[in-house]
């Protein structure tokens, strides 16, 4: 309907979405400013949240402000978290890693019994290449977990 358009009845022509949306807060503003004086009178205090400020930053920080809060100071805790989580899978894959190579260890013991003693040197050489590869990936997932 013609009394709902913002143009006095004519189709806008075609126009971005960035543009479209300025126009439409440009009408929500200028049909709420009435409201909002109407009730300034009667609660200040009550419409100092629709007021966004930037947070100010301090001279000589290299923090800056984005103009819609507090500045970024650090990165956000959960990603340092879902960092660690995801080099934690490496762990899984080693202990996966050590249950094949015993398998592999009494299969071979049961097919030749005789090289019992050399499979089982080779057992605990694989093993230890396991175990070290678990803790290089656990000191890195605590590092990606504990720093800044």
């Amino acid at each position: 309907p013609a009394s709902l358009c913002l143009c006095g009845g004519r189709r806008l022509p075609k126009l971005n979405i960035n543009l479209r949306m300025a126009l439409l807060r440009q009408a929500v503003r200028a049909a709420q400013a009435p409201v909002l004086r109407s009730m300034a009178p009667v609660a200040p205090a009550a419409c100092r949240f629709l007021a966004v400020q930037p947070a100010a930053a301090k001279e000589g920080s290299p923090m800056r402000s984005l103009g819609l809060g507090e500045p970024l100071a650090k990165r956000n805790a959960g990603v340092s978290v879902l960092g660690c989580a995801i080099a934690m899978v490496a762990v899984g894959g080693c202990a996966q890693g050590i249950g094949q190579l015993f398998a592999a260890l009494v299969v071979g013991m049961a097919r030749n019994p005789s090289m019992k003693e050399d499979l089982f040197t080779y057992t605990l050489i694989g093993m230890g290449f396991l175990e070290f590869l678990a803790i290089v990936v656990i000191l890195i997932a605590g590092l990606l977990l504990y720093s800044e």
